[in-house]
Order: C-alpha cells, then structure tokens, then sequence
C-alpha cells in the first residue's frame, strides 16, 4: 500500500465464519489450486513491468513468510490444547494486552498475562484455535491475496517512472484479484483470499456508509486461513519503498479508523499472537515503520 492510501474503516468479521473450514469458502466451485509455478505465471501475467511485479509479488511472498509462521504457531498450540492449564491465556483468549511506552517515549505492546507457551517463529501468545489450520492454503491464498494491485497502478512503471496507486480506486484491489483469479480458472476457495482480506474485515454496512467504489456486501474473512492471511497482510506495506509495522504502527493505523476498529484489531492479536517484525526486516532488508 503507498504511503498515500488509506484502507476504509474495517468491521469485525461474522464470528462464525471463523470457524469455518477451507472446503465451506468455495461455492460449488470446480477451478483449481494453483502449483508455486502457477502463482509466479499468474503474477507475472499482468505484471506491466518488472518494477510492478518486484513490488507486488514481493510483498505477497512476504505476506506468505508471516502467514505461515501464524499458521504454525496456531497449529502447535492447538496440539498442545489438552495439556494447556485451563486458565491459560492461551485457552482463554486473554492475554491482558496493553500498551505502554518504553523509555525512549515509543509505544509498546505488555501482556498482563503471562503466556504459557514460549514463543516461537517470532510469535507472542495467540489462542488455542477451534481447528487445525492448512498452512498449503494459507501460503497459495497469501502468495495470490494481492494479486488484484496490478489493476490499480496509476503509474505501472512500464515506462521508467515509479510505481504509483490509484488511491481513490484501491480498496477494489480485493475484487478485482478475485475476479481475475476466477477468470483463469482458480479455485473459489483461494480466490477469495483476494477478495477477503482488506483491512481487519470490510462489511457491506461499511461499504455503504463511507461510499465506498464497491458493490455493496461483505468483503470478510470466510474461514481461518482467511483470516490469518488478513492479519499477516497488516504487517507490510507496498509503499515506495515497502515497509514493515509493527503490531503497534497498525494500531495507531486502525485507531484513526475509529475505536471499533482499533478493538477488532486488538481481538485479533489476541486470537492469533504478536509478530516480531525486526528479524523478518533483516531477513528482506526493509525498513521498519514503529
């Protein structure tokens, strides 16, 4: 996202969807489930230029790195569930999250509950999910979940010029990805992963009360894998240059959305652990927004 493009003001998402297993995302669909082959050609099949698809396909192989990692701390503790204290925080869902500031003045994330489980992939806490989650999908839908961008490139820098969003256009950049998955021929159940992970869950009441430029209805996470892509997607930016946020920067981000916002944002770090973003910005020598 450019540092001049705002996302519109996400609603929590339906918590039965939550559970929701892969196979219930797809609506009688007979597409297929793309190979890592498949996801580089579907990129670079409407990449306008090798800028463009630098910055969008790295930005979801990044998405993908994080993703994973959430995928297998949910799935270690849901392993770990029968042997977890009933009032672990872990089984609880709540950590007691708040946040303070350092000595330097920046605001930092305390748990007032102390987790039982270490971290582990650079993860902090998280809840005990209701199900096993499939990290195969997890990494195909978070390698494709932005692949509606290329659409929305004011400047594609096909002629030498940096890239630029079309920022009153790029919240349709979920739709249009969607829509062009499922015109290659993508499977229902991945395509939504483009079409399902603005903000911290875009409703139809959201979409009609801010005018948003899309057909009225429920942009929201359908399933688990969804949703981890959704929240692994808040902690880098395709701003020139990309970036990381900390669990923290997004929070101040989501704030200015209003508080309802902000909360779900809360909720979900609760549900799915804090990521430290420093080792993953060594890792793809990105900067990191506090």
């Amino acid at each position: 996202m450019t540092n001049e493009t705002k996302e519109p003001t996400p609603d929590q998402p339906a918590e039965q969807s939550s559970v929701a297993s892969p196979a219930s995302a797809a609506h009688d669909a007979h597409g297929y489930i793309p190979t890592l082959n498949q996801v580089e050609e579907l990129h670079r099949k409407i990449a306008q230029s090798q800028a463009a698809y630098d910055l969008i396909h790295g930005h979801c192989v990044v998405v993908a790195d994080i993703a994973r990692r959430m995928a297998r701390r949910q799935n270690a503790l849901f392993t770990r569930r029968c042997t977890l204290p009933a009032d672990a925080p872990e089984q609880t869902g709540d950590f007691g999250l708040d946040l303070s500031h350092d000595e330097s003045g920046a605001e930092t994330f305390g748990m007032l509950r102390i987790p039982a489980v270490q971290s582990t992939d650079g993860i902090t806490g998280g809840s005990v999910p209701p199900r096993l989650i499939d990290e195969h999908m997890v990494v195909i839908g978070a390698l494709l979940h932005d692949i509606g961008t290329y659409f929305l490139l004011k400047q594609d820098g096909s002629d030498g010029n940096p890239l630029k969003f079309d920022g009153p256009r790029y919240v349709q950049h979920g739709l249009k990805g969607y829509e062009y998955l499922l015109k290659e021929g993508v499977d229902e159940s991945i395509a939504q992963f483009a079409r399902n992970h603005t903000g911290v869950g875009l409703t139809k009441q959201a979409v009609e009360s801010q005018g948003l430029p899309l057909p009225p209805a429920d942009y929201v996470p359908m399933n688990l894998e969804q949703e981890v892509v959704m929240v692994a997607d808040k902690y880098n930016s395709k701003s020139i240059p990309p970036k990381f946020l900390t669990a923290e920067a997004y929070t101040r981000k989501a704030a200015r959305f209003g508080e309802n916002n902000k909360r779900e944002w809360l909720r979900l770090l609760e549900r799915y652990g804090i990521v430290d973003v420093k080792p993953l910005a060594e890792q793809y020598h990105m900067r990191i927004a506090e």
